[in-house]
């Protein structure tokens, strides 16, 4: 499968975004030279940004906004949508469903403008419940996903955007990949505010109980939820292999390697050096017992997986957020979400 050209025009929906900043970094390093960034959010809230780099503020819920934002596209990434983590789309079912916009009339502005490759971000939360009920960390296998159970909202919408971009591809012709992100963590990413993820989450709880010296901290659940967890830098480079492959289905996109939330909370006392108190919030959002990302399909089509170890990623993650709530706490504005370099 033959790669993009590096003057083609790409777009990158949800470009102030944490994943889509990292990946419009990542196309600038790969040379690509005709790139459009594209979020609902104000420039000065955007993760990253470069001044290389096209950049739209739009409501890609709008029809008319789509339209814009892939006129003249040849490649487009679709990771807009309204989400955050489970305290985030426990609350707000109706919000995450009407990312079902986004992606509806991000395809059919893709048909209008003749888009060559078209790359869906979707998530592991479209897999069947039922098969998340054990504490064991169960992988979970692309065919879980049907019988469909999938996460209340931000799961069904998923879902249902997958198989949108399947018949835009058999009825249309619309070349579209899919990938199921699982838990994707790292630098430049969202740390507080209520829509961060577990990583940040437990990283800051644990440098707010270091600095403030309340050697204490509140864990969702029982602690004893598995997970696993991916570095950012997998993630962007699994979205380029699934893209520029023949990869028809979705295809799990996550790390292997499983965890509890206990466990997680282990890694980062150690990084920090710290020993807290731990109490469990047993009526907090918790989502399933356990889930994994089953990588025997991506190991065989690709011959590739996520391999940063947790560890290694939650170190750095760990650095930036310590540096960034530092910055936060001194009333540095901005620091948190501008970034004009191309490297990180």
């Amino acid at each position: 499968m033959s790669k993009p050209v590096k003057n083609e025009k790409v777009v990158v929906c949800g470009g102030g975004g944490f994943i889509g900043g990292h990946l419009v970094g990542d196309l600038l390093r790969q040379g690509f030279s005709d790139i459009r960034a594209v979020d609902v959010k104000p420039f000065e809230e955007w993760y990253q940004r470069f001044p290389e780099v096209e950049n739209l503020q739009l409501d890609l819920q709008e029809k008319p906004a789509c339209d814009r934002a892939l006129k003249s596209a040849v490649v487009v990434y679709n990771l807009a949508a309204d989400m955050g983590g489970m305290g985030f789309i426990e609350n707000n079912k109706a919000l995450c469903m009407l990312s079902v916009l986004i992606n509806t009339h991000m395809l059919q502005a893709a048909l209008k403008h003749g888009v060559e490759r078209y790359f869906y971000a979707s998530s592991a939360c479209v897999y069947n419940a039922d098969k998340q009920r054990s504490f064991e960390a169960p992988s979970l296998k692309e065919e879980d996903a049907y019988p469909a159970m999938a996460e209340d909202g931000y799961g069904w919408e998923k879902l249902f955007s997958e198989r949108m971009c399947r018949h835009f591809r058999e009825d249309y012709g619309l070349r579209t990949r899919v990938a199921r992100f699982h838990n994707v963590y790292g630098p430049w990413g969202t740390w507080y505010g209520g829509r961060e993820k577990a990583p940040a989450a437990i990283c800051r709880k644990v440098i707010e109980a270091k600095l403030s010296g309340k050697h204490e901290i509140e864990i969702w659940g029982s602690g004893e939820q598995t997970r696993s967890f991916m570095y950012i830098d997998d993630c962007v480079k699994g979205i380029d292999l699934i893209m520029n492959s023949g990869i028809l289905d979705p295809i799990n996109l996550g790390s292997s390697e499983a965890v509890t939330v206990n466990q997680l909370v282990d890694i980062v006392e150690e990084i920090a050096g710290i020993k807290l108190q731990r109490k469990y919030d047993l009526s907090a959002p918790k989502g399933v017992n356990g889930r994994n990302s089953d990588n025997t399909r991506i190991q065989q089509l690709l011959h590739w997986e996520p391999d940063t170890s947790l560890r290694a990623g939650l170190e750095k993650t760990y650095r930036w957020i310590h540096d960034q709530y530092l910055a936060r706490e001194r009333g540095d504005a901005g620091v948190v979400r501008e970034s004009f370099a191309t490297s990180n």
